[in-house]
């Protein structure tokens, strides 16, 4: 049985009752905007579509753990250990853009089994757009199958970073700044929608230096099915490094050596 069969209905519903939630409250008048200890944002569509994930998770019988940016769960910092699949969930990736009315938010979905993340799904309801991606069975965008670009030089792709601002490691500007002045044209956009990007071959390199498990769960598995690179800024394969660099793989190389 492929992973597509196992886990896609399960994926497919939990996909459509968090577009629901999420439009529920999207540029509505009760939206409800709280900050977080991390000084973060958070409303009730965050906490309403991780509740709806848990409770599925729990009614659908599946041996399946979750760990989510809301709820928390077991060792956020690296694989599950208790030897089940798990669920990572990011209720609403871009809540900042989502509490303003802006639409490049998402709810990320992916599903892990001994330390790999085997399925994934990035649904943006107010973009109309839903991807995803099951290990060896390819990458999806709406039905399409989806491939990374074949622009070979960076100097002649596009590249998105996320942003800057008073509050973010000097460091961190500085190698997304290199990044941005190195590519033929440079976006600052952030968040799931730029990795999403590259997977449809619309632009060549995304860059997030600060994120977490839930972040980033279920994109490098769909850039990857969709024939591109996605490792954190030192080459490893992995969600738990707190940064994510994702390209067409043609110039992935070409893009580590300006991060180092």
């Amino acid at each position: 049985m492929g992973f597509q069969a196992e886990y896609g209905a399960f994926l497919e519903e939990l996909a459509r009752q968090a577009d629901a939630i999420a439009m529920r409250y999207f540029r509505a008048d009760e939206i409800r905007i709280d900050q977080k200890d991390d000084g973060s944002a958070v409303t009730q569509a965050d906490r309403g579509v991780e509740e709806m994930a848990r409770a599925k998770v729990a009614a659908s019988g599946l041996p399946m753990d979750v760990l989510g940016e809301e709820m928390g769960g077991e060792n956020a910092r690296g694989p599950a250990t208790s030897g089940r699949a798990r669920l990572i969930i990011d209720p609403i990736d871009g809540t900042e853009e989502f509490s303003r009315g802006i639409g490049t938010f998402g709810t990320l979905l992916g599903i892990e089994r001994d330390g790999e993340i085997v399925a994934g799904m990035a649904s943006a309801p107010a973009l109309g757009v839903r991807w995803w991606a099951y290990r060896g069975e390819g990458a999806w965008r709406n039905g399409e199958k989806i491939r990374v670009s074949n622009v070979d030089k960076l100097n002649q792709g596009m590249a998105f970073t996320g942003g800057t601002g008073p509050n973010k490691n000097r460091d961190r500007i500085e190698k997304m700044r290199r990044l941005l002045d190195a590519a033929r044209h440079g976006r600052s956009l952030g968040g799931f929608w730029q990795h999403m990007l590259v997977a449809e071959g619309s632009i060549e390199a995304a860059l997030d230096l600060h994120s977490k498990a839930w972040d980033l769960a279920p994109l490098a598995i769909i850039v990857e099915e969709a024939g591109g690179q996605a490792t954190d800024v030192n080459g490893k394969r992995s969600i738990y490094s707190g940064n994510l660099v994702s390209t067409n793989g043609k110039i992935h190389d070409e893009v580590l050596a300006l991060l180092r």
